[in-house]
């Protein structure tokens, strides 16, 4: 570490936050130089769904490098880049597959958007584009452009609905609402100063963003926009893709189905790789329009094309979708029980913890009426869901506000765990677990899990009384981005690896693998909620 800080660039981030040697991983769990054990709920940004060194992947990497295939092949055909289109294309929204074009970028995802941008200016003949606050798209000057925190660009910014923070106020249905009509009126005002952009793009969840699930009715509003005016919508399924939100791809929890889908992360398997997928009457860039030397990356198409059927026949989404559900409702309990946390929100296994400061009024301008979000700008140290509205999961706590929509009820089949019940469940982590089902959730059977550390109830910490006016009463608290890096580090401590986002790095985020079973789910709650108590007294104090 002493020589990494002396050789490599002031811009790394995550080494600043994780102080830590990995040298050998294994599903949920990484191992240190120094022989400690950590539970990875960071999950390299949330690429790898399967964990690591997932059995099905490591057999894929060592069937291609056994067969004495060519690893670098540019753009050209090959067995394997076949192979891996048409596991893609067999998971993509019908709607699209059954019409769709593939190009595959330099291998990371920033490059994947340049090449959408790129491809709907192409289509179009138009040059502006229409983006959402608080979006994060990728380092590159393009993709920049289209991030929350660009400035002279040719880019429009749009309000993204979110609940606690509301940029109208009002949250909820309402807010979502005002936000799609804000957006029909820049278009259709021939004096707003917005010209025909040649594509809207969106995150069906902002994560970078702080976690914020797009309501299903709004993104279906979108949808209706920009097909109206003929205005291609891009989604970005970069970091929301294979799995990740309780869907195959986070878009279809609405039913849309985009004109261009931005991809990475998870789709290579733990490997680098970006495609763009997009209809094919977009395709009309010429030869060489777009490319990258390495493109061609054959390892990452068989560790892709591998994990790609993996979650999909064993249904990994499915299981997402209920295991987050339960960690939500456990995280609800907990926001009970500390005024520190302003808002729990997410979908599947991408969940979000808003910390506030509870012993600060609300700020002006800092929020709603109702209830939603903060996070980190691009470059802050984060990579790159949403109100309790028709799509995701939010939660406030530890007050009800009125006129807030409820939070979604958890099924019978789906039983959020009794207080205190994740750590009996603890120890059973340390032999990790597999098979699918009510047993485990779906491991890889390499016994993962590691020792829980024991844990000290928490103390609620009192905020200040409650306002008699009932406008500042339910205002959001301002956040907490000292706060929540007193918890990323005590969650550290305790062999939890977790990631910071939001507007002002005040989100503490989990990306864990899909494979995460019960017993581990239990486990990584457990420590957060013991190093949430232990920083939270620590900043009352």
């Amino acid at each position: 570490m002493r020589r990494q800080s002396a050789r490599e660039s002031a811009a790394r981030t995550y080494a600043r936050a994780l102080p830590i040697v990995p040298v050998r991983a294994r599903g949920l769990t990484i191992e240190g130089a120094d022989g400690r054990r950590y539970l990875d709920c960071l999950s390299g940004a949330g690429t790898l769904a399967l964990g690591h060194n997932h059995p099905v992947v490591l057999e894929a990497i060592r069937k291609v490098l056994d067969s004495g295939a060519p690893l670098h092949v540019l753009d050209l055909a090959t067995p394997v880049k076949d192979a891996f289109t048409t596991e893609l294309f067999h998971t993509l929204p019908r709607g699209l597959a059954d019409h769709a074009r593939i190009q595959f970028c330099g291998p990371a995802g920033t490059d994947a958007v340049e090449a959408a941008l790129k491809l709907v200016r192409a289509a179009t003949g138009r040059d502006n584009l229409l983006a959402f606050t608080g979006a994060y798209h990728g380092m590159t000057a393009g993709a920049l452009e289209a991030s929350g925190g660009a400035s002279d660009v040719r880019v429009a910014r749009l309000p993204y609905p979110q609940d606690y923070r509301c940029p109208f106020g009002v949250g909820g249905e309402r807010g979502a609402e005002l936000s799609a009509r804000w957006t029909e009126s820049l278009l259709d005002d021939p004096k707003s100063g917005v010209t025909a952009p040649a594509g809207m793009i969106l995150e069906p969840v902002q994560g970078e963003g702080g976690v914020l699930p797009a309501p299903d009715a709004w993104l279906r509003r979108m949808r209706e926009i920009t097909a109206a005016r003929d205005i291609p919508l891009i989604a970005d399924e970069v970091q929301t893709g294979v799995g990740r939100t309780g869907a195959f791809w986070a878009v279809e929890h609405s039913g849309v189905v985009p004109d261009v889908m931005v991809l990475s992360k998870a789709i290579g398997g733990s490997l680098p790789l970006a495609v763009v997928v997009y209809r094919d009457d977009l395709d009309v860039w010429p030869p060489g329009a777009h490319a990258g030397t390495f493109r061609g990356n054959q390892l990452a198409m068989a560790a892709g094309a591998a994990t790609l059927a993996y979650v999909r026949e064993n249904g990994l989404a499915e299981r997402a979708a209920t295991l987050g559900a339960r960690m939500l409702a456990q995280l609800r309990s907990l926001a009970a029980e500390h005024p520190c946390i302003g808002e729990v929100r997410g979908r599947g296994l991408m969940i979000g913890v808003e910390l506030v400061d509870p012993a600060s009024d609300p700020g002006p301008g800092l929020g709603s009426r109702s209830r939603s979000e903060p996070g980190s700008e691009p470059g802050s140290g984060s990579e790159p869901t949403q109100g309790a509205t028709a799509g995701g999961t939010s939660m406030r706590g530890p007050e009800p506000v009125p006129g807030a929509i409820p939070a979604p009820t958890i099924p019978a089949s789906v039983p959020a765990p009794a207080p205190g019940a994740h750590r009996e469940a603890a120890s059973a982590a340390t032999r990790g677990g597999s098979g699918a089902g009510t047993g485990g959730g779906v491991g890889d059977g390499t016994g993962d899990g590691v020792g829980v550390a024991p844990v000290s109830p928490g103390t609620a910490q009192p905020g200040p009384p409650p306002s008699d006016d009932p406008f500042v009463a339910s205002q959001p608290r301002p956040p907490a981005p000292e706060l929540a890096a007193a918890v990323q580090r005590e969650c550290l401590h305790r062999g939890l690896i977790v990631e910071l986002g939001g507007r002002h790095s005040s989100v503490v985020r989990l990306l864990p693998p899909l494979t995460l079973t019960d017993e581990q789910a239990a486990a990584v709650l457990d420590r957060l909620a013991d190093a949430l108590a232990t920083a939270a007294r620590a900043h009352h104090a």
